[in-house]
């Protein structure tokens, strides 16, 4: 069995700096990679099946994780089968990559598994074709993103511990994108110098707004990490929000004084994926083998 994280991202910033004429925003923006996420099972198999550990998650054609296999499949041929089971800690709607970062961790992971040995970039442009934040998991490195967040810049980050909260609410990516007061002329912006420059307020999410109009919770959310940890922003197009700690320390006391149907975690940020140096460990034992 082949066992791999889907570590998540937070959105340290999002601008909207454009549309394209097929919909898409334009955006620049910059990923962290958490040591927190979820966890895949792979075992070899006569067919493709998908279990989880959560009931409401499908298992079906929609889920990602299937896609992104039977994606693998056609592109290369392969009739190989796998048995994955998805262990879900990270929240759907959540703006952390749950869904994005499974698919590729099943890309990695079915390529390691079926011996297909393909090149990071083809993974990625086939992460692509499942999501616009497929391909950063893929690369496996914090990253200055813009286009649609498929031109990649790998950054290294001052390492940091994060909270994370979920306000127990699913938020549609495509009902912020599609909303009529998004901002989607945002200024381009050079590449930020720091992490501190990153979190000051000349830069920011254009969506929380939005989010916030749409989800007042989300709202309330920001406030209660600004009264308690000093700073907060709301990752992707929400629903989670951050804050930067000074250790896990704070974040294990502030997620004993989370208000009832919020849930969290604390994570710190790591520049190459876990799930990067999980491949390299079982490459190596079976190399080794």
């Amino acid at each position: 069995m082949l066992t791999l994280p889907a570590p998540a991202k937070i959105n340290l910033f999002l601008h909207i700096t454009g549309q394209r004429d097929n919909g898409y925003h334009e955006l620049q923006t910059v990923f962290a990679l958490l040591d927190y996420g979820d966890r895949l099972h792979f075992k070899p198999a006569g067919t493709l099946t998908l279990s989880c550990d959560q009931a409401d998650v499908p298992r079906d054609d929609s889920n990602l994780v299937l896609r992104a296999a039977a994606l693998l499949q056609q592109h290369t041929g392969c009739r190989r089968g796998a048995a994955i089971r998805l262990e879900k800690r990270l929240p759907m709607g959540g703006g952390v990559g749950g869904g994005s970062s499974d698919a590729a961790t099943a890309l990695l992971g079915l390529d390691a598994l079926w011996d297909l040995n393909l090149p990071i970039p083809t993974l990625a442009q086939l992460g692509l074709e499942l999501g616009a934040d497929v391909p950063v998991f893929v690369h496996g490195h914090s990253a200055w993103a813009e286009g649609v967040g498929e031109h990649l810049t790998p950054v290294s980050l001052p390492d940091a511990h994060f909270l994370v909260i979920h306000p127990g609410i699913h938020v549609s990516t495509a009902r912020i994108f599609g909303d009529r007061q998004l901002t989607r002329d945002t200024p381009i912006s050079k590449l930020p110098a720091s992490l501190e420059a990153v979190l000051t307020d000349s830069f920011h999410n254009d969506c929380e707004a939005v989010a916030t109009r749409h989800f007042p919770v989300i709202g309330e959310l920001l406030d209660w990490l600004r009264q308690y940890a000093g700073n907060a922003r709301m990752t992707g197009t929400g629903a989670c929000c951050f804050a930067r700690l000074t250790g896990a320390q704070q974040g294990q006391q502030l997620l004993q004084q989370l208000p009832q149907h919020w849930t969290g975690f604390v994570a710190r940020s790591r520049n190459t994926s876990p799930l990067h140096e999980a491949l390299a460990k079982f490459r190596a034992t079976k190399n080794s083998g």
